[in-house]
């Protein structure tokens, strides 16, 4: 109902008229937010993430017009919403970098490390397979776009679940908790190296090669490795001034200004803004906000969680509207949902050979690193945007396919991860 009559509000003359931009934009976020909630609060009754409500209440708005409700289209195009979902984007790679912290990266364990590596490389083989299998006719930059999609990983969901079940300190947790850090690096460096290769093939008139892609992705691990010690040295003695100030929300103030200065030094080096503002995450550990504990500020996650509740819904509902629910009916679009999917499980299934040691429960590990959740869906963004040759490089099957395996991805991963590790009396990676 409240979607409904948030239409009566968007008649389709109504954005032409009126001088101030912002009045079209308001009126979006109106029906954004309010369709976010409302799916996001039905989603969580049957035990899924908000995530998976708000992907679908955008499925929803950016489809009415197929029932005859028109002034909803432009969630998926307007560029001023375009601009509040990016920035959402930016902030939500910021939060998974503040999850974890330089320290962590360096201290996973061979399980760990192993259990990452495998999770990155062979679904990023498994999606390049699919595409050259289902797309023949794409270039292969597409075909490896999709395998970089295939690599990220929502530890969130799992993280949920493992607490849910008084799981969180077992081996298992440890261990998938420890490569999802990794993994995140890994996947957010393959992604800029293959978003740079387009940008040069552009440049160099369509062709790529293997150097101009390792150069790129040689930058990519660079660029986090001179932010991230750089950023260790240098953060201490910024917050340690910025707690001197007076008046409110100077943390928040701070912090959001240094992400999003890695983020603009990512993308003026060619790389995806994201990967700066992970870096900012990664770098802001809790030392450096003790002196505002008079202030009764601990966790700087808390502080952003109001800004974050408003900017990722705007981008998670964008993301849906841009799914052209006719194209599901294509066979070709089935085939590639049905595909993508089949390979994004037992890609990360197939990571727990990773495992070293008994007594750990492997299945459990794989299944852990299954859900794609948003950060498949940043990935998917990110490829919806970029052009080669004129042409985008993931067409609407493609880009709706994807959302299709995101999608079963996060549902199927917290009933088998919860049967594996409780229905199973004995270990399953002894042998």
């Amino acid at each position: 109902r409240l979607v409904l009559a948030a239409a009566v509000l968007f008649p389709a003359t109504s954005f032409a008229s009126g001088e101030d931009p912002s009045l079209p934009l308001l009126l979006y976020l109106v029906a954004i937010l309010l369709a976010a909630k409302v799916m996001g609060h039905l989603s969580a009754l049957v035990g899924q993430p908000a995530v998976l409500g708000e992907l679908l209440a955008g499925i929803l708005l950016g489809n009415f017009h197929l029932l005859g409700v028109h002034g909803f289209e432009g969630i998926a195009a307007d560029p001023y919403v375009d601009i509040v979902a990016r920035l959402g984007v930016v902030v939500l790679l910021f939060g998974v970098g503040l999850e974890s912290t330089i320290r962590e990266i360096l201290r996973v364990g061979l399980s760990s490390f192993l259990v990452a590596v495998l999770g990155v490389a062979l679904p990023f083989a498994l999606g390049w397979g699919v595409g050259a299998w289902l797309l023949p006719d794409a270039s292969a930059l597409a075909h490896a776009f999709l395998g970089a999609t295939l690599c990220a990983t929502s530890v969130g969901i799992t993280a949920r679940v493992l607490q849910d079940i008084g799981k969180s300190r077992d081996k298992e947790a440890r261990i998938i908790l420890g490569a999802a850090v990794v993994d995140d690096v890994l996947g957010l460096i393959i992604l800029a190296a293959i978003s740079g290769a387009i940008v040069a093939a552009n440049t160099a008139g369509g062709s790529f090669g293997f150097w101009p892609v390792s150069w790129i992705a040689l930058k990519a691990s660079g660029f986090l490795v001179i932010s991230l010690l750089l950023g260790a040295l240098i953060t201490p003695k910024i917050f340690s001034t910025a707690a001197r100030l007076k008046g409110p929300g100077v943390l928040i103030g701070v912090s959001l200004a240094f992400c999003f200065l890695l983020a603009h030094l990512a993308g003026i080096s060619g790389l995806a803004p994201i990967v700066g503002a992970f870096a900012a995450g990664l770098i802001l550990e809790p030392v450096h906000f003790q002196k505002f504990g008079e202030r009764n500020i601990h966790y700087l996650e808390e502080g952003l969680r109001p800004l974050t509740e408003f900017l990722a819904p705007v981008f998670f509902v964008q993301m849906g509207a841009k799914v052209d629910v006719r194209i599901l009916g294509s066979h070709e679009a089935l085939w590639l949902a049905l595909a993508l999917t089949v390979a994004a499980i037992l890609g990360k299934q197939s990571c727990s050979l990773g495992v070293m040691g008994k007594g750990i429960n492997r299945w459990a590990v794989g299944l852990g690193m299954i859900p794609r959740g948003e950060v498949g869906l940043i990935f998917a963004s990110i490829g919806s945007t970029l052009v080669l040759g004129g042409e985008r490089i993931i067409s609407g099957v493609t880009y709706s396919a994807v959302v299709i395996m995101v999608i079963v991805t996060t549902l199927v991963t917290p009933p088998l991860l919860k049967w594996s590790l409780t229905s199973r009396q004995e270990p399953a990676g002894d042998g």
